[in-house]
């Protein structure tokens, strides 16, 4: 069993690279093998079907496709900006799905793992209106299966104890519930 996180900012200090990195350790915790993924290696240029039609996809995006191929479950923390994704992780998932090996439609990478959502923001919604949105785009767009289970973390700069885990402890059990969930339903979902 293997899971990926990563969080879909660059930024330092990044909420949601927190947040990501937090999962992370509670799969480690649990004996899984976790693996925290930085979005800010894999810079590409802004999508555009001229620049595909003329280059193909960027190597990065074929870099970061496989390594989304080598994990069993991705867990994705998204900043939200004006009440959607960032461009960055709009613009990876775009990418990725445009990559095409021998008869792909470039959307098997997403169809083949399971997926958790969850979010940070400084505001009360806690990343919420960007979760619904990267909900739709990942299942309706992509064909993912993503379980139900996500943590919206609201008023983030006040959230993190030093030590990386959450102070509210109703919070921090969301967080590990969310993991474990997606830990379970990876399991189920490559064994058949």
């Amino acid at each position: 069993m293997r899971l990926l996180f990563f969080a879909g900012s660059a930024r330092e200090g990044s909420f949601n690279r927190k947040l990501a990195s937090l999962a992370r350790h509670i799969a480690e915790a649990n004996g899984i093998e976790a693996v925290l993924a930085e979005l800010k290696d894999y810079p590409m240029p802004i999508y555009n079907g001229d620049l595909e039609a003329k280059e193909g996809p960027p190597e990065r995006a074929r870099a970061f496709k496989a390594l989304l191929g080598e994990y069993d479950g991705v867990f994705i923390a998204s900043p939200e900006y004006n009440s959607s994704v960032t461009p960055l992780l709009k613009n990876t998932l775009d990418w990725v799905t445009r990559v095409k090996e021998k008869g792909e439609t470039g959307l098997e990478v997403f169809r083949s793992r399971v997926f958790a959502i969850s979010g940070a923001s400084p505001g009360s919604y806690g990343a919420m209106r960007s979760l619904l949105h990267l909900r739709q785009i990942l299942e309706l767009g992509m064909g993912a299966t993503v379980i139900p289970q996500q943590i919206a973390l609201p008023r983030a700069m006040d959230a993190f104890e030093a030590d990386g885990s959450l102070k509210d402890k109703a919070q921090q059990t969301l967080c590990k519930s969310v993991v474990e969930a997606l830990a379970v339903a990876a399991r189920k979902f490559v064994s058949g």
